[in-house]
């Protein structure tokens, strides 16, 4: 199902009108993402398309994210892809502590397309080798984005934000639970 993200309240973007989300399982230990960002795509700030290796700091710019955990359980993962292919993956044994790289899992396939008034990134991700994400368990997910504009300003989306500053860590963030597959 397609979910809508919302814009942090402090945030301000004049570039994404609407950012929609699809998270599906289509077999155990697999998880495809697909993004959908509607707007003046001119206007967002959107590295050309490289090697889709594993760095790190993508939050820093235009950036998709998921955080996922089992429900229920302290320890989560977070992925994220930037608009030029490439991914980073972390695992954390609870709110933001203990962080180490997801090294167990391999390359995510990352596909980008865009057009002048949208933007579409598909993520398909193999995590049946992550020890604290069973395949077989139903897993809550947090949503995000993060859209840098050309201007340099940069805009939060999530399915739901914690109050106060973004927070995409934060267990309110972790909204939509997905059933095994």
């Amino acid at each position: 199902m397609r979910q809508v993200l919302k814009l942090h309240p402090d945030s301000r973007c004049t570039a994404a009108t609407r950012i929609e989300v699809e998270a599906v399982r289509p077999r155990p230990g697999k998880l495809v993402l697909h993004y959908l960002v509607t707007g003046r795509m001119k206007d967002l700030r959107l590295p050309p398309v490289t090697a889709a290796t594993r760095t790190d700091a993508l939050w820093r710019h235009s950036c998709f994210e998921a955080f996922v955990r089992e429900s229920p359980g302290a320890a989560y993962y977070e992925f994220n892809f930037a608009p030029s292919t490439q991914w980073a993956a972390y695992r954390f044994s609870d709110y933001r502590s203990g962080m180490s790289v997801a090294s167990e899992m391999s390359a995510p396939r990352v596909e980008v397309q865009s057009a002048g008034e949208y933007y579409e990134l598909q993520a398909s991700l193999e995590l049946d080798r992550l020890p604290d994400l069973p395949s077989d368990s139903v897993w809550r997910l947090g949503l995000s984005a993060v859209i840098e504009e050309t201007s340099g300003r940069k805009s939060y989306w999530a399915l739901a934000h914690p109050p106060g500053k973004a927070d995409f860590h934060h267990s309110d963030c972790f909204a939509q639970e997905l059933p095994a597959a």
